[in-house]
């Protein structure tokens, strides 16, 4: 086991900072601020025992710049352009797939149209099939009336639910 300088769990620091005895000098009340983005409210700044430390802002600076921190990764020229070639390389393979994803739909929807029009032109018998598959009646008879459908929307709809409603066709 290597004998590395290990980095501060979050929880131990958390727990040694807010449990730290901060000394506030009396009650705190609220006063309007000179400063628009001052961290420290004013009443405090005006006193002469010093800033109150906020714990939040100590732990956010504990651990970005904390020695034990890994600094951001650089590549050198050589393992950028392995990185570059990596990735450009998959760029192009997933939009090859793509388009062969694309191409064979392309490919299904033409045979289906082809098929569509030989129904329509090619069966003699005067183009009967073809009206029979493209009738649509009965199809969405088991589900809420389509006649209810709308764009979902962030607020609910001005006139809410229409009880009264029947099926055109229905008494």
């Amino acid at each position: 086991m290597s004998m590395a300088p290990v980095r501060p769990s979050i929880s131990r620091v958390c727990h040694e900072t807010l449990n730290r005895q901060t000394q506030q000098p009396g009650p705190v009340t609220t006063a309007l601020q000179s400063a628009p983005f001052s961290t420290t409210s004013a009443m405090a700044a005006r006193k002469s025992t010093g800033p109150v430390v906020d714990k939040r802002i100590t732990l956010i600076r504990y651990f970005l710049h904390h020695p034990l921190t890994p600094r951001p990764l650089r590549f050198s020229r050589n393992r950028y352009l392995r990185h570059w070639t990596i990735h450009r390389a998959w760029q192009l393979f997933q939009a090859q797939q793509r388009r062969k994803h694309e191409l064979e739909m392309m490919r299904q929807y033409q045979s289906m149209q082809d098929a569509c029009e030989e129904l329509r032109t090619g069966a003699g018998d005067g183009g009967k099939l073809f009206r029979v598959s493209m009738n649509k009646k009965g199809i969405f008879t088991d589900m809420f009336p389509i006649e209810y459908a709308r764009m979902q929307t962030e607020s609910p709809p001005s006139d809410g639910w229409n009880h009264d409603w029947k099926k055109p066709g229905q008494k």
